[in-house]
């Protein structure tokens, strides 16, 4: 199952967002946006909850205790 979340935090480092869902905050976090084109999501965007991440050579699921799951 993958759900979507409005992105209230980094997904990266777990910061806080800018409270439309659009994108967290700071320019620090300009190189969290990149990181994440190429990593999965750590933190839940939406709790900010570290999720369980598998990684496997065709992709990557994550996958939050109370949210629902992310894939690639």
């Amino acid at each position: 199952m993958t759900t979507a979340f409005s992105q209230q935090y980094c997904g990266h480092c777990g910061g806080g967002g800018d409270g439309n869902g659009d994108s967290p905050t700071s320019d620090a976090h300009h190189g969290c946006q990149q990181r994440l084109a190429m990593e999965p999501p750590r933190f839940c965007p939406q709790c900010r909850r570290r999720m369980k991440v598998q990684v496997t050579p065709l992709g990557w699921t994550a996958e939050c205790s109370r949210h629902g799951s992310l894939a690639s």
